[in-house]
């Protein structure tokens, strides 16, 4: 059996070799494990789990695995040039340096992108349906977004850093898989070592908190550190509400990928100026011409 996974993953082109693919099987058992404990732990409460809610968030995740393969082989042509041609040195691939400049790279890169995709709208569109389950536990990591354009721009420099491409796809891979064991409601907080400088199930439980206190925080991956460095941080203090703040209501996952871009749509097609066509493309989720402040529509999310 091992030989035959292990046979499969070398006959993938170095590019494509995915952690996350590695690590399927134990997203899937993880998933089992947690569903049968709150189907017998929760029984006549408002579980952590919901048949429909979940089912569509494992639908979003296997459809992301195709569109996420089609990014990336786009994006390896422009890795590869930019590695060949315009890097000034070439790291190397079996050097620890190499690996730590990598893992840290792509995680503050991820906290720089999920930044940005939590306050500009049109790269909240692409990001939003990740935050759409009103519940949060390991399914909802596999609620993942179908549009990965963003972040294969915002890793753009790990290859000018000299990173072999490959190796830029496989330390994503990396950070997506560490990333899954912090959607759940299973896992209290950590010792505080720990939480100080990782990303834990308390601090991402905040993330896709809809609740004021919680909106636009902890945008961390692997660290939580960058939130602390940089003021977005705050910490679990009570049961999160989960979700958007304007809720989608539908288990569709069509719709739940894509209304934010149709709302985007019909905003810019009634406005009357060009200032406010700008505001709802690049403005942050909730903005209106007729306000100088904003007003959330979407919460945040991981």
């Amino acid at each position: 059996m091992f030989e035959w996974v292990g046979s499969a993953w070398n006959s993938l082109p170095e590019p494509l070799r995915d952690p996350v693919a590695l690590a399927i099987p134990a997203f899937v058992a993880l998933l089992a494990i947690e569903w049968f404990a709150a189907a017998k732990l929760e029984e006549g409460e408002r579980g952590s789990y919901q048949g429909a809610d979940a089912r569509a968030s494992v639908g979003m995740g296997l459809v992301s695995i195709a569109t996420t393969t089609v990014w990336k082989t786009l994006a390896l042509f422009g890795y590869a040039a930019l590695y060949a041609y315009v890097a000034p040195w070439h790291l190397p691939a079996d050097a620890w340096y190499t690996w730590v400049i990598l893992i840290v790279g792509v995680d503050v890169l991820f906290y720089t992108y999920h930044r940005i995709a939590h306050r500009t709208r049109v790269i909240w569109a692409t990001h939003q349906a990740h935050h759409s389950s009103e519940y949060f536990n390991f399914s909802t990591a596999l609620r993942q977004k179908w549009n990965n354009s963003g972040e294969v721009v915002m890793w753009l420099p790990l290859p000018l850093l000299g990173i072999p491409p490959w190796m830029v796809f496989a330390g994503f891979g990396v950070n997506l898989v560490y990333q899954f064991w912090v959607h759940t409601e299973r896992i209290d907080k950590l010792p505080r070592p720990i939480e100080f400088v990782f990303n834990t199930p308390s601090h991402h439980r905040v993330h896709h908190g809809r609740d004021p206190e919680y909106l636009d925080k902890n945008y961390g991956g692997i660290f939580i550190v960058w939130d602390r460095l940089f003021g977005s941080y705050a910490d679990e203090l009570a049961r999160p509400h989960y979700g958007l703040t304007k809720p989608v209501d539908t288990y569709n996952i069509w719709t739940l990928q894509t209304h934010e871009y149709r709302s985007i749509a019909r905003d810019v097609a009634a406005s009357r100026s060009w200032r406010e066509r700008l505001g709802f493309v690049l403005g942050p989720p909730g903005w209106t011409p007729s306000e100088p402040k904003t007003i959330r529509t979407s919460s945040s999310s991981g």
